[in-house]
């Protein structure tokens, strides 16, 4: 009957500490919505595999004369116009509790359409009274509907001015969303909804500009 009573009291024991830690996660996690938000800089930014800057002197959609810019042409001619570069996001935790997920999921808007969405797969903490914790994230995505769309074109040709890191460009501006995920167990949780910010692409984030 001892034994019995032992093991009985052994796994309630683990149960109690499975949930607790389930708790702390769920607390982590939430806690990034009360994180402030911020792109920083930008940098390593190839359109259709050439150095953005490249593309300096670009002011609207006919300035980009295929003979000048022969790999964008043969991108476009395919219907494949590759856009990558890495943003660094600073998270700030104004709290006194600690920020912690295991996953990120990202959408990038601009003009209302999308233009970058993917998961970041990598624990982050983000400790409270500590300064901002940088968040490097490799982006990518297929241009040329942005290039070919009368809605997002001029959006675009604006936000590729910014990234040359020209000084006399109107910025810019993206929406992100962002969702935490956890784990618990072999399950995954989401942050209920998005955490959204708005960020203007101005050419002092631009580094190597």
């Amino acid at each position: 009957m001892k034994k019995i009573m032992s093991v009985a009291a052994l796994i309630g024991a683990i149960v109690f500490l499975s949930q607790c830690s389930v708790s702390r996660q769920v607390k982590e996690a939430k806690t990034f919505g009360d994180c402030k938000y911020a792109i920083t800089s930008i940098d390593s930014v190839y359109l259709a595999g050439t150095d953005i800057r490249e593309f300096r002197n670009v002011k609207s959609i006919k300035d980009l004369d295929p003979t000048k810019y022969p790999q964008l042409g043969l991108a476009i001619l395919r219907k494949k116009v590759p856009l990558d570069l890495r943003v660094n996001l600073d998270i700030n935790n104004p709290t006194n509790r600690l920020a912690a997920i295991n996953q990120l999921e990202y959408i990038v808007l601009l003009s209302d359409s999308e233009i970058f969405k993917g998961i970041l797969n990598r624990r982050i903490e983000v400790y409270p009274g500590t300064g901002s914790t940088k968040v490097p994230v490799q982006l990518s995505t297929n241009a040329y509907d942005l290039l070919t769309n009368d809605q997002t074109r001029e959006s675009f040709i604006a936000m590729i001015q910014s990234l040359t890191g020209k000084s006399d460009t109107k910025p810019a501006k993206l929406t992100v969303k962002i969702k935490p995920t956890l784990a618990v167990g072999d399950k995954q949780v989401n942050y209920p909804g998005y955490i959204t910010f708005e960020q203007e692409i101005t050419d002092n984030l631009v580094i190597g500009r």
